[in-house]
């Protein structure tokens, strides 16, 4: 049986955007050097040299995260905490495209 260890997301600085995604979800960093940062068990992030984010909308986009909230407002938490707001909303009010410090497109959808 195969089983999937750690999903893990390029990025330019992984400390600082593991700190954005433990304060999104509330999981504990549980491992740190200068190149990787693990949060929980299930979540890293690697230093990639001259990275960039990917852009959005964009076909070429190949992942995301998606996000379960009690209320699409709480988007307005996540844009407190540093994610933004991009203008192209395909979801209506069924879910809320955000991009994390990084560039990394995610999305809210309310769990009904």
């Amino acid at each position: 049986m195969t089983q999937l260890s750690t999903f893990v997301i390029d990025c330019a600085d992984p400390r600082k955007l593991a700190d954005f995604y433990k304060a999104v979800l509330g999981w504990e960093i549980t491992y740190s050097d200068d190149d990787f940062v693990y949060l929980g068990d299930r979540l890293a992030f690697q230093r990639v040299e001259n990275y960039r984010g990917p852009s959005w909308p964009d076909d070429a986009k190949h992942a995301h995260l998606d996000l379960s909230v009690e209320d699409l407002k709480q988007a307005e938490d996540l844009i407190k905490l540093g994610a933004t707001r991009p203008d192209f909303q395909p979801g209506g009010d069924k879910w809320v495209v955000l991009r994390d410090p990084e560039g990394h497109p995610f999305c809210l959808t309310t769990s009904n």
